[in-house]
Formats: C-alpha cells, sequence, structure tokens
C-alpha cells in the first residue's frame, strides 16, 4: 500500500507550497494528460494518466511509496476523494484543495451561487440532470463527454433556458459563452466545460437564503393547498383529498419528470413541482392550459404547458418517471403504460371503469392497486355535511423500475 497519498487540487492557479512539496516527494503520480505537463512533478516519478479512478486507485493501493494524485478543481467535490476513500481500496488521503469548477464558473459570470442546484451529466445520469434544468431558476451542471452542453439543449426542446458555457477553465483556452439553449447544439464545445442554466423568475431574495441549492421550506407548507387556492377552476378530479393521495402514491422528487395528463385548473401539476419535479402538464382545453400556467406563476414554480389532445400528444414528449392520468381514460391510460414510466396514478368514478384501467396496467406488467375513496367535508360551525366526493384511486407500479 502507497505510504502516503495527497491529493491535489488544481485550478490553473500556482501550486501552493503544501502542493509543491507534495510533489516533490513524489514516487507516483495519477492525473489527467494536462496535469501531469506540470513542471513541477519529479522526473523520476512514475506517472498514471487517469481514465479508470477504479483502476488508477488498484494502482496506487499496490504502490510503494507517496503517490500525489491531481484533480481539477476542489477534488472532494464531485471529485476522486470518494473513490479514493472507498473501503475496497483502503486509502487513507490527505487533501490540498482548490476553488471548485462550479465556484470558478459563477465567479467568472459574476452571479452569486448558493441559490443554484449542481448536478453531474454523463450517458448515465444526463436525462435527470436535464429535469432538474426544467424545474429550477439556477442550475450549474458539471458535464462529461456525450453529456455536454449541446445534448442539454437538445433535451431541453420546448423549454427556454439561457447557458453560461465555461470551456477549460483555470487555463490558457478558457472561454465563457453565452448563449441560448436552443443554440447549443450548433457549436463544437471544448471539455471540461461547466454550464450554468439560467431561467424564470429569480430564486433566493435580495438579502440571500439560509440554506444553500433550493430552500425546501420556500413554497407553502403542506403537500396539497386548499382548493381556493386555484381560484375555483378546478374539476371533480382535482379535489384536494384525492390530489393528496395521488401525490402520495407517485411520490414526484427531484430529478424526476411528471406528467400531468388532463391538468385541469393546474393544481397537481403545481404541487408536483413544488415537490422538486420537473412537470409537463397537458390539456386539450386551451382554457385549462391558461389556468395551469396561471397557476404555476403564482406559486412560483417552472411548468411547461402542452395544449393537444391525448393520447396524440404524448408521442412528442420526453420519457417520464411518474405519469398522473387526469382525464382521457382508459385509452391514455394504455398509451402511458407503453412509455414504461415507474408509476402511474389515476382515478375512476366507477368500479367498472376501475376494473377496466386496473386489468389494463396488469396486462402492461404493472403491479396494480385500487383504492376507494370517500370524502366528506363538514361545516365546523354547525358540523353539517357541505360536500361528498367518491373515487376510485388506481395506481400501478412497474417492478422493474421501481422504486
Amino acid at each position: 500500500m502507497a505510504d502516503r497519498v495527497t491529493v491535489i487540487g488544481w485550478d490553473g492557479s500556482p501550486l501552493t507550497a503544501a502542493a509543491r512539496a507534495a510533489l516533490g516527494a513524489a514516487t507516483l503520480v495519477a492525473g489527467a494528460a494536462h496535469h501531469l505537463e506540470l513542471p513541477e512533478l519529479p522526473p523520476t516519478a512514475e506517472r498514471v494518466r487517469l481514465g479508470s479512478l477504479a483502476l488508477a486507485a488498484r494502482r496506487i493501493a499496490a504502490h510503494r511509496g507517496t503517490a500525489v494524485v491531481l484533480a481539477d478543481g476542489d477534488p472532494g467535490f464531485f471529485g476522486v476523494v470518494r473513490s479514493l476513500r472507498a473501503p475496497e481500496f483502503g486509502l487513507e488521503v490527505e487533501v490540498v484543495p482548490a476553488v471548485s469548477a462550479v465556484a470558478a464558473a459563477f465567479a467568472r459570470a459574476g452571479m452569486p451561487w448558493d441559490d443554484a442546484q449542481v448536478v453531474v451529466a454523463h450517458p448515465r445520469t444526463l436525462r435527470r440532470a436535464v429535469n432538474v434544468c426544467r424545474a429550477h431558476t439556477k442550475v450549474a451542471v458539471l458535464t462529461a463527454p456525450g453529456a455536454g452542453p449541446a445534448e442539454l439543449g437538445l433535451l431541453l426542446d420546448g423549454v427556454h433556458r439561457t447557458f453560461v458555457i465555461c470551456e477549460e477553465l483555470g487555463t490558457a483556452r478558457e472561454q465563457v459563452s453565452v448563449v441560448t439553449s436552443d443554440k447549443a447544439a450548433d457549436h463544437i464545445w471544448r471539455d471540461p466545460n461547466v454550464v450554468i442554466v439560467i431561467g424564470g423568475p429569480a430564486g433566493a431574495g435580495e438579502g440571500g437564503g439560509w440554506i444553500a441549492g433550493r430552500d425546501p421550506g420556500a413554497g407553502p407548507r403542506g403537500w396539497v393547498q386548499p382548493d381556493e387556492t386555484y381560484g375555483g377552476g378546478l374539476g371533480e378530479g382535482e379535489t384536494e383529498l384525492l390530489r393528496a393521495a395521488q401525490l402520495a402514491r407517485l411520490g414526484p422528487r427531484t430529478g424526476d419528470l411528471v406528467w400531468d395528463i388532463g391538468c385541469g385548473g393546474g393544481a397537481f401539476a403545481t404541487e408536483a413541482a413544488l415537490a422538486g419535479a420537473a412537470v409537463i402538464a397537458v390539456d386539450h382545453d386551451p382554457a385549462a392550459c391558461a389556468r395551469t400556467e396561471a397557476a404555476g406563476h403564482r406559486g412560483g414554480i417552472q411548468l411547461q404547458v402542452v395544449h393537444g389532445s391525448a393520447p396524440h400528444v404524448l408521442e412528442d414528449l420526453p420519457e417520464p418517471d411518474v405519469v398522473r392520468v387526469g382525464g382521457g381514460g382508459p385509452a391514455v391510460v394504455s398509451a402511458v403504460a407503453d412509455r414504461r414510466p415507474q408509476r402511474i396514478v389515476t382515478h375512476a368514478a366507477t368500479r367498472d371503469a376501475a376494473e377496466r384501467v386496473g386489468r389494463d396496467l396488469t396486462e402492461h406488467g404493472y403491479r396494480v392497486e385500487c383504492a376507494l375513496l370517500q370524502s366528506v367535508e363538514l361545516d365546523t360551525r354547525a358540523w353539517t355535511e357541505t360536500e361528498r366526493s367518491v373515487a376510485f384511486l388506481l395506481s400501478g407500479v412497474l417492478p422493474d423500475r421501481a422504486p
């Protein structure tokens, strides 16, 4: 095992005395190609180019001597420190940090970033990173080959964002560009790069927030809001308690894309977005689309509203994680199931209708649950009944994609 492992962050500025001392004593140095060209590297040290972190960690663990790992920015922030400290390698590391690429990018842009979401995009996580960009007003994306500015822009089709693209930060080839998301695919971008994605209303107030990233307490308290919050434009399938049950079954979260089909007054779409998910709300009624856009604006959240009739309008939408079908009946539920989201929730007014939908979901491979929900509202001044509603709540979970 290596006698000592030091991880040195590099942000393009001159190395600190501690970093130079660690490099001077190194018998093995690992890093990217541009790190291994630094003049401070001992000429006799073994050089390992970082590709697979697991392979490099095993090489370092087997080395007898003093090892140094060079990494861009702060190596403890989405960096190599986590990989090197994995239990299977048994490495204890010392860290000499530098300014993170995210901090440097926002500094170049002259923007605060305590209210920003920070995500890592590579081919496996690209879709979830894009969903965060759909849902939030300020996002920093640490990109990778095959999951860069062009791919982000293409997947954000239909959603307008501004990209601040910072290429090769800290090097002589550093460049900062500002483009709209629909133009990002028209260019070839150099790696490594950081993309700051901006769009929608401002996040934290002028005095700043109290917690980094999205403030979980910024919205109203509670999963759902009283029906009157939405101005009386809600339909029979949008009652407060039914929405609460639907949200509980779907569990929308940051990184998810939610479809709300038959969005009506926009209540469910707004409440799913308040949970941190990206939401596409669909309705064939222009008035419903307008109400949903107004509800999202009042809630200060990002919504993409699509006017069109399901199931046909669904064909061009990006893949969902969870779906609420508020209207359209069995044909729409079946079309949604063909897209294989993790979870689907809908409701029916009669048992026969519920059975038809449940059988179709079962045939699509979903594990189906159904419950009869009855709610009775009382006027607590006289404890008299004011309203009664009954609905069959159906939910389907795809076992091979759960949770």
